[in-house]
């Protein structure tokens, strides 16, 4: 973004003249009023409007002429009306004739209007695919519905949750017909009511002229970015314009394991570096500023209509048109009162923005835009840099420490890498977003010149790929942090502080000096905890997330067998690298759930590997098609193990006793049919013996039982995560010493069960969960094995 030229300024990072805060007040108000009434109901808001009534009285008959009396009347004139309009939203909402029908969970025939693009709910990890969506969020409103008896014509907001087929593709504005069954909306944010729809939409109207113009132009954007390998080329679709269809999911989980998901979503970040080019340009060709500013607006309201005019992108524009506001009229302190202004037009106009996490993150990012980004670039241009180069830096630099609080509030987690990430990030983001829109502005001219720009865009987003890829793999980075407000509030005040001492050179220096020593004492003790890998360790149950990986060491040093490997690449070949592992004798894997195969790319990747083997179960049939894809591309043979079989290394030896009776013929949906095939493995290591169990349920432990056996081992690899799916008999058939549960924090399976750990746990058993340890490792021997635990777990999904 190009910002107002300033008189030159001391050696500070801010500006000398305080910014505009007169109708800060009145925003923060009427977002508080809204806030209140809709959480706690028509009955708050009238509370709060006879509260503003009567301030408003007391400030005009008692301290009319008080300096601050104008202030406290805009205000509380403001709340007043906020107060008005979220009572009315919420009587509507709590009257609404589909409420009723909801509640019952009634059937019902909707006629909606899509309001935003749907967005996919990922598989569960089982037969789906990793990262494929089953279903999809339909945000809509309601034009006439249809429940039991009645008809009727009411409008309302309703979220449809949907299958794939036909409503994936859905424009907004495009209006179609749902059939499903109601339920009640899970938050207060205004939805009248959740439909769970059946079947594909039907009569489905047109989409918009401007729907099918931004389409087309997307569309080229893909097929140019075509030119570049499929990781940056996947990215630079959804760096500029937010499609991120075709972005490959290592690089999705890289980028919100760095912390750097904000930049595949359309913001005022965006927006402003488009604007900040054509301003750019025009002020090399001397534009007049008003006329520089007309034509900013222009572009901005093109990259709305070509990012799809959806509500989350017309808000970022918003706070865009604020900053241009700024600069058309010259003043850059105007941009604080425009900003006050658009918010409180934007939340009386929609009540609901005011819960909505994403217009926040707009507002606090076009505040970092106005309040800090202007001084960062002018205090950049003193050392050096091009005012074009210093721009580039301060605005995404801005955006993230404005927005930083809420996100730790919002995940509850604060990311030390995710700082980091961000920084060397910032480079790239503007000349990579700036070349993407300009590849899709060109693609109706022809495919050579839209390639070129995708080609020319390519470092920039090769260089991302690559600071998301490594900063993803630094294990434990993420610091717990208070969730919720306060949370937000501590580390805003903490950001706050570090910007206004860090404005004095004296205070800049102890500030750095006292980050670089937090780095050198905690960094290196939560990568590499001091004492891990403990000397002597057989066996290790990485901390993958809701999946399984276990490592067994062999008698050659650096040589393991890995038995599963987790759903995602990057937690198990963290582990890997932790333990320092440098070759896999044979990777074994239990069955072929994505919580369990998900991951063996990145465990293979950079490491020798002497075979990977599967058991007589093959479905579903895509995985074993992926493990083999994957196996060959690592020069690694695909075996097939049964039961009877054994399997020996220095130091270790693997009996294969399960599955006793694979089926002949397994459907690859059918999840406990696939569990009931997973790989029962009894190893022999210096620890002491370990039963590694895959998930098998009910009717494969009963096999395993009356098929004679040896199930006793000191170590138990628990179940299927803990699932209540494992019999007592089966239990007590192992009668281990030490349990192992690989489970991931917060999952929606309430793994384990609290009953049959409860239970092993009075028997003597020493249980370790890797949700709540992080990796545990078995060491010592057999007559004095112990469990180590190394801390620092993966955080629960936000």
């Amino acid at each position: 973004m190009t910002f107002p030229a300033r008189s030159p300024t001391p050696d500070i990072d801010m500006p000398r003249r305080p910014p505009d805060l007169r109708l800060v007040p009145a925003a923060l108000a009427v977002w508080a009023v809204v806030l209140l009434g809709i959480g706690l109901g028509p009955v708050a808001g009238a509370a709060a409007l006879i509260g503003c009534g009567a301030l408003v009285g007391v400030t005009v008959v008692r301290h009319r002429g008080a300096v601050w009396a104008r202030a406290v009347l805009a205000a509380a004139g403001c709340a007043a009306a906020a107060a008005l309009v979220v009572v009315a939203h919420t009587l509507l909402v709590e009257h609404h004739p589909l409420r009723g029908p909801a509640e019952r969970g009634a059937a019902a025939e909707l006629r909606v209007v899509v309001a935003d693009d749907p967005r996919p709910l990922r598989g569960s990890g089982f037969g789906a695919r990793p990262g494929e969506a089953s279903q999809v969020l339909v945000p809509a409103a309601l034009e006439s519905a249809e429940a039991g008896p009645g008809a009727w014509t009411a409008g309302g907001r309703v979220l449809l949750i949907a299958p794939v087929e036909g409503w994936a593709t859905l424009l907004p504005g495009q209006v179609a017909t749902a059939e499903g069954l109601l339920a009640p909306a899970g938050r207060r944010d205004l939805t009248v009511a959740v439909l769970r729809v059946r079947g594909t939409p039907g009569q489905v109207s047109e989409p918009p002229w401007w729907q099918h113009a931004a389409g087309s132009l997307r569309a080229g954007l893909r097929d140019a970015a075509g030119v570049l390998p499929p990781a940056p080329g996947g990215l630079l679709p959804g760096l500029s314009v937010g499609d991120t269809s075709l972005l490959t999911e290592e690089v999705e989980a890289d980028f919100r394991a760095a912390g750097l998901s904000h930049l595949l979503a359309v913001s005022g970040a965006n927006l402003a570096i488009v604007a900040g080019a054509v301003l750019a340009l025009l002020r090399v060709l001397r534009a007049d500023p008003r006329l520089a500013a007309a034509l900013s607006a222009a572009a901005v309201l093109g990259f709305v209509v070509l990012a799809r005019p959806s509500p989350s992108v017309v808000r970022a524009a918003a706070m865009a048109a604020v900053v241009l506001f700024a600069l058309a009229i010259g003043r850059g302190r105007s941009a604080v009162p425009a900003l006050a202004a658009a918010v409180l037009v934007l939340l009386l106009a929609d009540p609901a923005l005011a819960v909505d996490p994403g217009f926040a993150l707009s507002v606090l990012a076009t505040g970092g835009l106005v309040l800090l980004a202007p001084g960062w670039s002018a205090a950049l241009q003193r050392r050096g840099v091009p005012r074009w180069g210093a721009e580039a830096l301060a605005v995404p630099a801005a955006a993230f420490v404005a927005t930083a609080p809420l996100v730790a509030g919002l995940s509850a987690q604060v990311s030390p890498v995710a700082v980091v990430a961000n920084l060397l990030a910032v480079p790239a983001v503007a000349p990579a977003t700036v070349l993407g829109v300009l590849a899709a502005v060109l693609s109706p001219l022809g495919t050579l010149p839209a390639q070129v720009c995708a080609w020319l865009a390519g470092p920039a987003v090769w260089w991302l790929v690559l600071v998301a890829d490594r900063s993803a793999a630094v294990p434990g980075a993420a610091l717990d942090w208070p969730a919720g407000l306060p949370g937000a509030v501590l580390l805003g005040l903490l950001v706050l502080g570090l910007l206004w001492f860090g404005r004095f050179p004296r205070w800049r220096a102890l500030l750095l000096a006292v980050a670089l020593g937090l780095a050198l004492v905690l960094v290196p003790t939560r990568i590499v905890p001091p004492g891990w890998p403990p000397p002597g360790w057989a066996v290790v149950a990485c901390d993958v997330g809701q999946g399984d990986a276990l490592v067994l060491a062999t008698g050659r040093p650096g040589w393991v067998v890995l038995v599963d490997a987790g759903p995602d690449d990057g937690p198990v070949d963290a582990c890997l690298d932790r333990l320092g592992v440098q070759g896999i004798a044979l990777a074994v894997l239990s069955h072929l759930h994505a919580d369990h195969v998900g991951g063996l790319a990145g465990a293979l990747r950079g490491r020798a590997v002497r075979g990977v083997a599967v058991g007589p179960v093959r479905e579903p049939g895509w995985a074993l098609r992926e493990v083999a894809d994957t196996a060959s591309a690592a020069g690694a043979p695909l075996v097939a193990l049964a039961a009877g079989r054994r399997l020996v290394w220095p130091g270790l030896t693997l009996d294969v006793l399960g599955p006793q009776h694979p089926a002949a013929f397994v459907d690859g949906d059918d999840g406990t049919a696939v569990n009931d095939g997973s790989l029962v493995l009894r190893a022999r290591t210096p620890a002491g013996s370990v039963l590694l169990t895959g998930d098998v349920e009910l009717a494969a432990q009963a096999d395993l039982l009356v098929s004679g056996a040896d199930l006793r081992a000191d170590v138990l690899k628990m179940p299927h995560h803990g699932s209540r799916y494992t019999s007592v008999a089966f239990l007590n058939a192992v009668s281990p010493r030490a349990v192992l549960v690989s489970v991931g924090a917060g999952n929606r399976y309430r793994h384990p069960d609290p009953g049959l750990v409860g239970g092993l746990e009075r028997a003597g058993a020493t249980v370790r969960r890797t949700d709540l340890t992080g990796d545990v490792a078995v060491v010592g021997s057999t007559a004095d094995l112990e469990l180590v635990s190394r801390g620092s777990p993966l955080p629960a999904p936000r």
